[in-house]
């Protein structure tokens, strides 16, 4: 049997790890991974066969493209999968430098279209889906601060800008006074496009897509249950749940309508009137990737194999299956124990679910019994502050 060869790109990250592993069970695939650093947690995985050091993307595009296309010749590599903005937005970018190479992406104009926040909202109204009220800047000099009211989101339209072949990164910023207005617009990142949005209170929720050549191929959600940091951040133990039915119908008009090709995740938030507002569109790989592997969904294969082969629609997975990332729930419960709003009884709470087993329909995102190698490369990570 003939090979392909698959180069997972961001090998630090725990979603660029699940990729690996998915892809590297494979017998017509060997997986090379590649990041920055010297090591790196994808690298410590027995899927990866080998690990290689790149230059900086965010430091350097042109170092690191000529890197690439040295180390695609010499490795003889079929498939590039990025994981980050940073790596996604750099290989489409500069895609026509590359020689003829597998990049399960759309072109360039149309991930901008989803990714960019001020042309997607602009989009969602065309197509009669629900947003928050906004207003769109060209920068932080058109805002007459004495209008805006409060409490509102300041939101670039990039989450990563382009600035001389260097990247930066941007932030979304809740303000609530005039006082923390006028400071988040003396971020650099507010020199470029940007929105003003309406403040929606409610939670969080997501879809999770895989589009073949237009066509809807695959969907997947799930739940968050903890979260690092508590107040709300990354997921620490998530649980996959039913696809919701008006964001499935909101996600599909979206990608429908750009002839979308290769994975999204379509974030809402669902306001206390029960409306699930677009928040935004990630056109690449998410953190809890594994947790969709588990539950039946391996979005790495579908990416692999669409570029190859016509796929046909995958209408289900096991509901109910748990993710736990062990070091970040770790974190979890310590900020806590040190919250000092927290009454006492909260706390121990906090630490009998921590400590509360669960024996069926529970997995480790990290250490799995079979590849230790990664979690032994976390725990050292972790215990040396890096």
């Amino acid at each position: 049997m003939e090979k392909k060869t698959v180069l997972v790109f961001d090998a630090r990250q725990r979603s660029s790890l699940a990729a690996t592993r998915a892809l590297g069970k494979r017998e017509d695939i060997v997986v090379y991974t590649t990041d920055c650093t010297n090591s790196s947690l994808a690298g410590a995985s027995k899927y990866s066969q080998a690990y290689f050091q790149s230059p900086d993307p965010i430091k350097s595009t042109e170092r690191f493209i000529t890197w690439l296309i040295e180390l695609i010749a010499a490795k003889k590599i079929d498939f590039l999968l990025p994981v980050t903005e940073v790596s996604s937005r750099t290989l489409i970018e500069n895609k026509h430098k590359l020689p003829d190479i597998k990049l399960p992406f759309s072109d360039l104009d149309t991930v901008l279209l989803l990714s960019d926040k001020n042309k997607l909202v602009q989009l969602a109204e065309k197509l009669g889906i629900p947003v928050p009220t906004s207003t769109m800047f060209e920068s932080a000099l058109d805002v007459d601060q004495t209008k805006i009211s409060l409490p509102c989101v300041l939101k670039p339209s990039l989450s990563k800008v382009n600035i001389d072949g260097a990247w930066m990164s941007t932030q979304v910023h809740i303000v609530h006074t005039k006082t923390e207005l006028k400071a988040a617009l003396e971020n650099a990142y507010f020199k470029f496009p940007f929105m003003i949005q309406q403040y929606v209170e409610g939670q969080g929720a997501g879809i999770f897509c895989y589009y073949q050549n237009s066509q809807a191929k695959a969907f997947f959600a799930h739940r968050r249950i903890r979260e690092k940091p508590p107040s709300g951040g990354v997921s620490v133990l998530s649980e996959s749940v039913a696809v919701d039915a008006t964001m499935q119908r909101y996600a599909t008009l979206l990608l429908d309508h750009v002839s979308w090709h290769g994975v999204a995740m379509v974030e809402f938030k669902v306001g206390a009137d029960g409306v699930p507002y677009l928040m935004e569109i990630n056109t690449r790989l998410w953190g809890s990737l594994q947790l969709a592997i588990d539950a039946g969904v391996n979005f790495p294969g579908l990416l692999f194999d669409g570029e190859f082969v016509d796929l046909p629609q995958q209408s289900t997975f096991s509901t109910g299956v748990q993710l736990r990332w062990l070091l970040g729930d770790v974190d979890n419960l310590y900020l806590n124990l040190k919250d000092k709003k927290q009454p006492f009884k909260s706390k121990l709470m906090h630490v009998a679910r921590f400590l509360t087993p669960k024996w069926t329909n529970r997995k480790h995102e990290v250490n799995r019994i079979g590849d230790l190698g990664p979690f032994q490369y976390e725990l050292k990570q972790y215990f040396s502050g890096k």
